[in-house]
């Protein structure tokens, strides 16, 4: 064997730069799955997002419910006044009654049951004789719960 041996090997070649797309695509889509699923898991237990989920299916309960005038009118006073105080707290909502509930609700997404349609759920529901509008008044409460404002304040 010769000394100059290594000589007659081939030159050495370092491995080429990583490119910027280091990942093979089916690592991005895995990347990205888990992110957008992340997204959503946290999207899907946000608490304001529980409380419109429940009280939108309550609402429905109501509308597919058999109860009387009364019965329905308070049920969509119930629910709007434990929605309002869950979204905003007990101290912004809970001494308000009358025309000042209806302020509060038109003033924070519930433009329609502020006026006429607000003072007959009210009125129907506390004991007076006020105007069947079942279903205009599950339309406004929805609207309501689907409107308020984005902001979240913990009760506990």
């Amino acid at each position: 064997m010769s000394s100059n041996w290594l000589t007659q090997l081939s030159p050495g070649h370092a491995p080429p730069a990583p490119g910027w797309w280091s990942l093979a695509p089916g690592w991005w889509l895995l990347v990205l799955l888990v992110v957008v699923g992340a997204a959503w898991i946290w999207w899907w237990r946000r608490p304001r997002s529980q409380h419109r989920r429940a009280a939108l299916r309550e609402l429905k309960q109501i509308a597919t419910s058999r109860a009387d005038t009364a019965a329905t009118a308070r049920a969509i006073e119930n629910l709007l006044r434990r929605y309002a105080i869950a979204l905003f707290g007990v101290e912004s909502v809970g001494k308000l009654s009358g025309a000042a509930w209806l302020r509060f609700v038109g003033s924070h997404g519930g433009e329609r049951l502020a006026g006429d349609t607000g003072r007959s759920l009210l009125l129907s529901a506390f004991g007076g004789v006020g105007a069947d509008e079942r279903e205009r008044w599950l339309a406004d409460a929805a609207a309501f719960v689907n409107r308020a404002p984005r902001r979240w304040r913990a009760t506990r």
